[in-house]
């Protein structure tokens, strides 16, 4: 039997919870509403009075975009949204393709005001710029670069968050081979492996730079994607929480991570609980496993799968365990560390939920 096929059922006997909803409101902080998963036609894709409803539904009662890009693609994203502009809050991205001319910072910071004026709430900046984008020399664009101070030192000024993806899983930048945990994915996706070190930048490269642009622009609020790039070392993602005090994680995509380390995951929760913040890297044709993170988070199950019901665990052969958070930390997760970013009244959303 080929390994691909080999899907087996756990004989272990042990409560299962069902989470359909959380405990507290949730704000997503993390989801593609746009062309960057959906395509360019994602307008017809689906539904957003559907997709809020299913949100809801989920108890998710707003939802960061991450797609709202700029120029006629912020245009075509605000009509997507018109009428549920209190449930979809976007993030622009910003045109770095000539970020070498002389006139880049002019040009940036006149494209973050006017994507500000309507009405994007953050930046997102993606992999794109390390990983596979390089400058006129043939380097690889490196987030730190002094060249693109402009975009962390203009959101500081606006008081608006950036959202950096920068890092993989570790385990995409070794070679692909019998001991690489995530072999099976790799193998799915041949383009999500960075071992080549003549073509990409090495995890250890990527998390030096990462510190850096954080470290040295203390003004900006950063938000990390996907635990600080680094789930599976939440050691470090801590001493980085710990040394810098603009610095948030969001947890999407990496329950993975988090829920087969149950106990240094908890400690962890507790620990930051001020700058943790929950999302779920979904899309409106992807909803789904908003119940399986909040099992993981509230619950004390035991051994339970990470997918929903049913898939074939796609980021690595484990299960996972439930963190039981106390319910403060729970609300500082799901809504009230997003409020403060995202300047809204933590108070009022909470009370607004159960009227």
């Amino acid at each position: 039997m080929e390994l691909n096929r080999f899907h087996p059922v756990s004989e272990a006997v042990v409560p299962v919870t069902d989470c359909p909803r959380p405990r507290f409101p949730v704000i997503d902080f993390h989801t593609h509403c746009g062309k960057m998963l959906l395509g360019e036609n994602y307008r017809s894709v689906y539904d957003t009075e559907d997709y809020a409803r299913r949100l809801l539904e989920y108890g998710v009662v707003k939802a960061v975009n991450l797609d709202g890009f700029y120029g006629e693609d912020l245009e075509e994203m605000n009509r997507k949204i018109e009428g549920f502009e209190q449930t979809f809050l976007n993030f622009m991205w910003v045109d770095t393709e000539h970020f070498e001319e002389p006139d880049f910072p002019d040009r940036a910071k006149r494209q973050i005001r006017e994507c500000y004026a309507k009405g994007c709430c953050g930046i997102k900046m993606w992999k794109d710029l390390s990983l596979y984008r390089k400058d006129s020399g043939g380097k690889p664009i490196r987030t730190d670069d002094p060249r693109l101070n402009v975009i962390y030192e203009t959101a500081a000024e606006l008081g608006i968050p950036v959202l950096m993806h920068i890092g993989d899983p570790v385990a995409f930048f070794k070679p692909k081979n019998e001991t690489n945990e995530r072999y099976e994915e790799l193998s799915a996706n041949p383009d999500w492996e960075f071992s080549d070190r003549s073509r990409f930048l090495s995890f250890e490269e990527l998390m030096e730079m990462q510190e850096n642009t954080v470290r040295s622009h203390p003004d900006t609020t950063f938000v990390i994607a996907h635990v600080g790039s680094y789930a599976e070392n939440l050691g470090w993602v801590g001493g980085q929480l710990s040394k810098y005090p603009n610095l948030y994680v969001d947890i999407a995509a990496r329950l993975a991570e988090l829920g087969r380390v149950p106990y240094s995951a908890r400690r962890f929760f507790t620990a930051y609980q001020d700058r943790i913040l929950f999302g779920t890297d979904s899309t409106p044709v992807t909803l789904g496993a908003h119940p399986v993170y909040y099992r993981c988070l509230e619950t004390e199950d035991e051994y339970f799968s990470y997918e929903p019901e049913g898939e074939v665990p796609g980021q690595g052969r484990w299960s996972i365990y439930g963190l039981f958070l106390e319910d403060e930390v729970l609300r500082k997760v799901y809504y009230k560390n997003a409020c403060r970013l995202l300047h809204l009244d933590a108070e009022a959303f909470e009370e607004e939920f159960y009227e």
